[in-house]
């Protein structure tokens, strides 16, 4: 057997957004000895001072999120491609962070490389005209007037949806009906890695044949809606990347304009009414009352309020920390219930809900015809192979 590169050790604990201590911590085969301690063990392997047993490497390929093969390369891989990062994001950002999106997007675009080769081998590969039709240059309107054609939603019945989860569903169902496959994942398993919509909120692969979009479920309910727009813009512009909760450039901005406009048009926003502009207090619960009965986040609501000068930049500043930190709040208070509530959804209804129903589908098809393993349908699902049979039982059951 090769021996190790130990820089591929440190290589693949770094890009999966560990220190050493918590490295050691998670891997089950690194235990402490009257000797040395875990992470003394673990150091010692990163400075090649002893060499990996095969269970030790097992159990990092699983702690890392790597094949196990990734540990015999003889040297650390280049980065992976994000697209182009359409992201603004703050100087103090968490290198752990932009780890673990590395490690997501990884994840991402293999699961989407293999659906393509499924369609392809089950002869449903078919282009599909929307993903690259239009440039920049075209102009707001003229995305718009195309996203509203691809989805084929009305507006009206977004309103009349009781929650803005079911809002969020009709859009959804129109973006996988077009084509595109649309997932929910904010992290890479479990809540202890989940990455801040400040580092990433939507990931598109403009591919022609299998378009992926990635929305990260780590914010508020009615904002999955705008974002999954705004992604969907993207591919109308042929762009493959990855955007964040900050819009700071020309192009995140044209797509915001896409999305607002979708949502909320401006002959819509002309019925919100503002007693005191000026008032913090008083702007707030108005547009407040006036997104929860339009399905909309309050957020949105209050940047094309500022867009049609409803009110001042200050006011909009202040306003997105407020429903922020809100949003914070509400989160963990809704975590703290799920973890006390034992009749709550099952594992495999809520990882469903995360997964694209065309994907579910495409699995479920291909194993059916052949053309899948139950081993490689649950890579292309990201569960466990004995999971996959459950996995598609909690659609029936739902």
């Amino acid at each position: 057997m090769p021996r190790v590169n130990p820089e591929i050790l440190v290589w693949a604990r770094e890009t999966a957004g560990l220190t050493p201590e918590e490295a050691a911590r998670r891997n089950q085969s690194l235990r402490d000895t009257r000797n040395a301690s875990a992470v003394d063990r673990l150091n010692a392997l990163e400075y090649g001072l002893d060499e990996p047993s095969r269970p030790v490497l097992v159990e990092m390929a699983r702690v890392y999120h790597r094949p196990l093969l990734t540990f015999y390369l003889p040297n650390p891989p280049a980065k992976g491609d994000r697209g182009v990062d359409f992201r603004t994001l703050p100087a103090d950002r968490s290198a752990t962070d932009e780890a673990r999106l590395d490690t997501l997007i990884r994840d991402v675009r293999a699961r989407q490389s293999m659906v393509r080769a499924v369609l392809e081998d089950m002869d449903e590969a078919r282009p599909l005209a929307f993903v690259g039709s239009h440039r920049r240059e075209d102009g707001p309107a003229a995305v718009l007037a195309s996203l509203r054609t691809l989805l084929d939603v009305d507006l009206a019945d977004f309103r009349r949806q009781r929650t803005p989860t079911a809002a969020f569903g009709l859009l959804r169902a129109g973006a996988e009906n077009a084509g595109v496959f649309v997932l929910l994942k904010g992290n890479l398993g479990t809540h202890h890695t989940d990455i801040d919509t400040d580092v990433f909120r939507g990931f598109t692969i403009a591919d022609d044949v299998a378009p992926f979009v990635i929305i990260n479920p780590n914010d508020a309910r009615p904002a999955l809606s705008f974002t999954l727009l705004h992604e969907i813009a993207h591919l109308l512009l042929g762009q493959t990347g990855v955007s964040s909760a900050h819009t700071d450039n020309d192009i995140e901005r044209f797509c915001d304009d896409v999305a607002g406009e979708f949502l909320l048009p401006a002959e819509e926003l002309n019925r919100l009414t503002l007693d005191d502009k000026d008032d913090l207090s008083t702007v707030s619960g108005q547009i407040g009352l006036f997104a929860n009965q339009s399905n909309l986040s309050r957020t949105m609501v209050a940047y094309r309020a500022y867009q049609r000068d409803l009110i001042s930049s200050e006011i909009y500043r202040r306003l997105s920390s407020i429903y922020r930190e809100q949003w914070r709040e509400e989160r963990a208070n809704l975590r703290a219930q799920a973890r006390s509530n034992a009749g709550g959804p099952s594992y495999y209804i809520v990882r469903r809900y995360g997964l694209s129903p065309s994907l579910v589908d495409l699995a479920r098809r291909a194993i059916s015809s052949g053309d899948l393993t139950t081993s490689k349908a649950a890579q292309v699902l990201g569960v466990k192979p004995s999971q996959v049979g459950s996995l598609f039982d909690a659609g029936r059951a739902s």
